[in-house]
């Protein structure tokens, strides 16, 4: 069956739109001009530690609908990793105190009223005053509902959801924070558990996909960036890749999961996010000592969360505009000062890698999430999906799915109407 659905690009929303319509029975074509499909959610093999690493730590939450749904259709469910329960160790670099944050699995929240399960020196009553964020308004930020200080804040709130946002938390739209949260905390802790791709972000979400996919009769073509679109009244009739157009029947669409400034340059009048920001990871060849934490918040240093995986450790830092245009050298040392002081490690720095994302996300805040558009356009075969888009969500793996299903359940509807 030749292509309905042509898909201009491979990363998360566009491989999430392709496994959507081939459930329903359309092989669509995924087209994506890098080298390799996944876009920011990608794995590759760097010479200089001699392992395989991600390009960044990208979590996901055990309530995650469409993460679950998109594993269990491509068969990779197995291979996200995390704790039995909604357990969030931390560290406070200047002190080395540590203390875990244990979510008890059922809806309501008796952990906040048990020592050993919140933060330490806190009272329920402290949490309380953060439900204010689920009746929050398009146009409020977090530091509008919720005063941004207190224990609770600086030890648990603050470093979650600058990682859930990547922009600063008090800035941050309360309208997203209270969609996941009502997603997650509101729901328990069975909905909260983190979740992390193991071994690798292209085990987990793109491999099998890709399999997946192939299997279905989907097709994939790399190397290839659009140039243009080409327009006639209300539909898209070709398409440009630099040797000249190529023509659409008129009962193909297409789902263009592009970056934000790139879709801004193909379709006319196209309102999109134009401020974003930056997270800077570091990996290091280092096998963690037994008993390491996989995922710990530290709280007083430059690194904001180490992950330890089987053959390395590995550091992420979000709204990271501070970070971005530092030396790579001074940030590797810096990082690998934070992780042996907290791990008991030498101070010899192992050979190490940065990975810097100058435009990872949007910046999160209620201006820029004004600014995000819907999957339906004015042309009727033309359907947009992104994590920026609206999807109700901020950028996130989760959001890049949901887009991805909602531009293709657009596009089914038309090449099945």
């Amino acid at each position: 069956m030749s292509a309905r659905v042509r898909i201009i690009g491979a990363g998360m929303a566009g491989l999430g739109a392709a496994v959507d319509l081939a459930r329903a029975g359309i092989a669509a074509e995924l087209i994506d001009g890098a080298a390799q499909a996944g876009g920011r959610c990608r794995s590759y093999h760097d010479p200089q530690l001699g392992r395989t690493i991600d390009n960044g730590n990208h979590l996901v939450l055990s309530g995650n609908r469409a993460v679950n749904d998109y594993l269990a259709t491509i068969g990779a469910s197995d291979w996200l990793s995390g704790p039995l329960h909604a357990d969030f160790a931390f560290v406070d670099r200047q002190t080395g105190a540590r203390w875990a944050v244990r979510v008890n699995d059922g809806r309501l929240p008796w952990w906040i009223f048990r020592d050993g399960r919140r933060v330490p020196g806190t009272r329920a009553g402290d949490y309380l005053r953060f439900g204010r964020l689920l009746g929050a308004g398009a146009a409020e930020t977090v530091g509008d509902r919720v005063a941004p200080r207190g224990a609770v804040w600086d030890k648990l709130i603050e470093p979650i959801l600058l990682a859930v946002l990547n922009t600063a938390v008090a800035d941050g739209s309360a309208r997203l924070t209270a969609a996941v949260m009502r997603e997650s905390l509101a729901m328990g802790g069975r909905a909260s558990r983190p979740r992390i791709a193991e071994p690798t972000l292209a085990a987990a979400f793109v491999d099998p996909a890709l399999a997946w996919l192939e299997g279905q009769g989907a097709r994939l073509t790399l190397g290839r960036r659009l140039r243009a679109l080409k327009f006639a009244d209300d539909r898209v009739v070709a398409l440009d890749f630099g040797a000249g157009e190529e023509p659409l029947a008129s009962d193909e669409s297409v789902i263009l999961a592009v970056p934000p400034w790139v879709a801004e340059s193909l379709v006319p009048d196209l309102v999109v996010p134009d401020v974003f920001r930056a997270i800077v990871n570091a990996h290091f060849a280092y096998t963690p000592p037994a008993g390491v934490a996989p995922m710990l918040g530290v709280i007083g240093g430059t690194a904001e969360w180490i992950f330890a995986f089987p053959d390395r450790l590995s550091v992420t830092v979000s709204a990271a505009d501070h970070l971005v245009d530092t030396d790579r050298a001074d940030l590797a040392a810096t990082f690998w000062a934070d992780i042996a002081a907290i791990h008991g490690l030498p101070a010899t720095l192992p050979p190490w890698q940065i990975v810097k994302e100058k435009r990872a996300t949007f910046a999160a805040t209620p201006e820029q999430d004004a600014k995000r558009p819907p999957a339906q356009t004015r042309w009727r075969n033309l359907f947009l999906a992104g994590d920026w888009t609206q999807t109700g969500l901020p950028a996130t793996i989760e959001g890049a799915l949901r887009s991805g299903e909602t531009a293709a359940r657009l596009a089914r509807g038309r090449a099945l109407g």
